[in-house]
């Protein structure tokens, strides 16, 4: 299967989960490394532009394309297994929790997660310290540039 990363230009072939390490996310704590992706672009783009100030257009990202091999150990959350808060904002300790608690098992190369951003959708997180994460693969990074009309107001327009 193909996912998706948007980042920065230099950490373009960062497949390290450093930057989860080190911030966490909706799912892990500080500490825990995770490589978030998206199992579309879009899905991608929006991720980082909800976390994006309006008026600041994200610049310098790299659309990265990663190859995961259809038989590694994937579990899926599923939204009815989660409490109806799941999707807050700020992220509630419950999704990193559980999240922490999968890493830390390394039983699975990966937890696919409902989006938080668009229904229906998801994301796969990637866990660097898998046995079998040297199987996943940077296929194409890519210049990627976000539409402006995402980052200003109508009236600014």
């Amino acid at each position: 299967m193909m996912v998706y990363r948007l980042s920065r230009e230099k950490f373009r072939f960062d497949l390290s989960g450093t930057g989860a390490k080190l911030a966490g996310g909706r799912w892990n704590s500080p500490g825990i490394p995770v490589l978030y992706t998206a199992e579309a672009r879009a899905l991608a783009a929006l991720e980082i532009a909800v976390h994006t100030p309006l008026n600041v257009i994200p610049e310098d990202y790299m659309m990265a394309t990663i190859f995961v091999p259809e038989k590694v150990a994937i579990h899926e959350i599923r939204i009815k297994d989660l409490p109806e808060n799941w999707k807050s904002f700020p992220e509630i300790r419950y999704t990193q929790t559980l999240g922490d608690k999968y890493f830390k098992e390394n039983k699975f190369l990966g937890i696919k997660v409902p989006s938080a951003v668009i229904h229906g959708d998801h994301n796969l997180l990637l866990n660097p310290l898998h046995a079998e994460y040297n199987k996943i693969k940077i296929i194409s990074s890519d210049k990627f540039e976000f539409d402006q009309r995402l980052f200003i107001k109508d009236s600014e327009a």
